[in-house]
């Protein structure tokens, strides 16, 4: 067995190795809300102290999240077969591999140093491609931009680490550069951000919520071009989820609401439209 990888991540790049970790775990589960082998690879490679995480309820929420928006793209992908996504804080998601139907063009977007680490285990190909960027930076746009779309942008567990106007500056510059684009990324309100010492996971980890937001719809008066087309939590995810979800999840998804509604309300994820252009 060759070297363990090393850790050299900034603080909000470490977060990266939560879902990592989460996607390996619910993977030995006897029914799976997804299948990953390549992370249980991934978290065998590298040099980590992982288990400060297993007493995390917050690792299959990280689960949650991804296949909701997995669900998204899969509709995007159903209607664009040949369509463009972009993965913006890819970290070490698995998403390509479980979504590729042969015909897309995808890009995975990360700062530096999470490519480093992501290149110790995946390579680019005729229709794959990394690209080292901030969601700040106009360099991935450029790349991105030499595909044909329609555009699929999702950005997962990266804006919530950003100041209010720099999430409003990757946002405006997102809506004018993609229209007709499909933007997907998660919103953690005012009680989440302020409670984050106490959070199973966040608590433990350098890297801090900056960002927050009530109303997702509110986005659609902060960018011009930007319509909000759906927002749910957790105890909201598709239809096509529920057969797989555990039963103390679906249980959790009822009950949820009626007692711990501002909790329940405080994270979402949204799908948003760019409007094209008159």
């Amino acid at each position: 067995m060759g070297e363990k990888a090393k850790v050299d991540l900034g603080k909000v790049q470490e977060t990266l190795l939560i879902p990592l970790y989460g996607r390996a775990v619910e993977t030995r589960k006897r029914r799976p809300l997804l299948s990953d082998p390549k992370a249980v690879e991934m978290v065998a490679a590298i040099d980590y102290d992982f288990h400060k995480f297993d007493r995390s309820t917050s690792l299959v929420g990280s689960v949650l999240r991804t296949v909701m928006l997995d669900e998204w793209i899969k509709d995007f992908l159903a209607a664009h077969p040949t369509g463009t996504v972009v993965e913006i804080g890819a970290g070490l998601n698995t998403r390509f591999e479980r979504l590729d139907n042969g015909q897309l063009r995808w890009f995975d977007v990360d700062l530096p140093d999470s490519v480093a680490l992501r290149n110790r285990f995946f390579t680019d190909s005729a229709r794959r491609t990394t690209v080292a960027a901030s969601v700040l930076d106009e360099s991935w746009i450029t790349r991105v931009k030499e595909s044909n779309g329609p555009f699929f942008i999702v950005v997962e567990a990266v804006l919530l680490y950003l100041a209010e106007d720099e999430v409003k500056q990757a946002l405006s510059r997102i809506a004018q550069e993609f229209p007709g684009a499909r933007v997907a990324f998660d919103t953690a309100g005012t009680l989440m951000v302020r409670n984050q010492h106490r959070h199973d996971v966040m608590k433990d980890m350098a890297a801090q919520f900056s960002w927050a937001c009530d109303e997702p719809e509110r986005l659609e008066r902060w960018v011009p071009g930007l319509r909000l087309l759906e927002t749910r939590t957790y105890a909201e995810a598709q239809e096509t989820l529920w057969s797989k979800l555990p039963l103390y999840l679906r249980v959790l998804s009822h009950v949820g609401p009626l007692l711990f509604k501002r909790f329940v309300n405080a994270y979402r994820l949204n799908l948003f439209e760019v409007l094209p252009r008159a």
